[in-house]
């Protein structure tokens, strides 16, 4: 089998790193991080997305696996106590696979056919470089609402705990195909009016954001990649056909682990 680790950098997870590096190698497994099998994030969450990111060109032929050295990794399964036994578990045993939905998302310039496209783990956010976001929202290519607010945020499940989270949207179980939009301090008076409330799209429904007015610009982030972007004509936002794969040594129940991140106090 072939692995990759991806390191924090610090100094706790450089040596985990190392361990396991040395450790797999020793089981005859091949570092290789043009073509891992498996790929081990070890650091938080933002390293997890990190490695997602570098291997999104595989997600078909790659497996990833998370080791959390500071605060509790959503994306990890496993603390560095535990990582002789990971290793163990790696070497010698077939792993199941769990698969999560990703969001795809296109940003469409005027006038111009050549869209930009992007893949996002946990969730996609626009905002205005230059005061409200004004856009109209269609879903299924039907006008839905017309929102003017700080922004929207497009997360997926798994993302649902993090930054939709956050601004008050509903906690989705991956297993779910489906995307959620969630407002950010919406405009509600008796002019302008939005759904105020968290919107789920099943894997069919397909959602644009078009903005009113071509010449604003906008801070588009992708998980943890932010540009900005200007003559917009629309961004389109759907569940992805793709989707990531985790390798699963043992059970790690999704609400358990929403427990641990959330309600868990171990103080008593």
């Amino acid at each position: 089998m072939r692995f990759a680790i991806l390191s924090r950098s610090d100094h706790k997870s450089e040596a985990i790193k190392s361990r396991v590096k040395q450790y797999l190698a020793d089981f005859s497994l091949i570092y290789d991080e043009e073509e891992p099998e498996v790929v081990i994030s070890v650091g938080g969450d933002g390293t997890f997305l990190e490695a997602f990111h570098t291997y999104k060109h595989r997600l078909k032929d790659t497996a990833f696996i998370g080791v959390h050295t500071g605060h509790l990794g959503f994306y990890a399964d496993w603390v560095p106590e535990d990582v002789e036994k990971l290793i163990i578990e790696i070497a010698k045993k077939p792993f199941e696979v769990v698969e999560y939905p990703l969001l795809d998302i296109k940003i469409h310039p005027v006038d111009n056919d050549q869209y930009k496209q992007f893949v996002a783990l946990n969730e996609a956010s626009v905002k205005s470089a230059e005061g409200t976001v004004a856009m109209d929202v269609h879903i299924k290519g039907a006008h839905f609402e017309r929102f003017r607010g700080d922004g929207l945020c497009i997360s997926t499940p798994s993302g649902s705990t993090a930054y939709n989270k956050a601004l008050g949207g509903a906690i989705l179980h991956p297993s779910l195909n489906a995307l959620q939009i969630t407002e950010m301090a919406s405009i509600n008076n008796r002019v302008y009016r939005t759904i105020g409330s968290p919107l789920i799209l099943p894997k069919h429904h397909v959602c644009e954001l078009l903005p009113l007015y071509h010449d604003r610009r906008f801070l588009i982030t992708v998980d943890h990649y932010t540009e900005m972007y200007d003559n917009i004509d629309r961004i389109e936002c759907r569940v992805s056909d793709e989707k990531i794969r985790f390798a699963r040594f043992r059970s790690f129940p999704f609400w358990k682990r929403v427990h641990d991140s959330f309600i868990s106090d171990e103080r008593t």
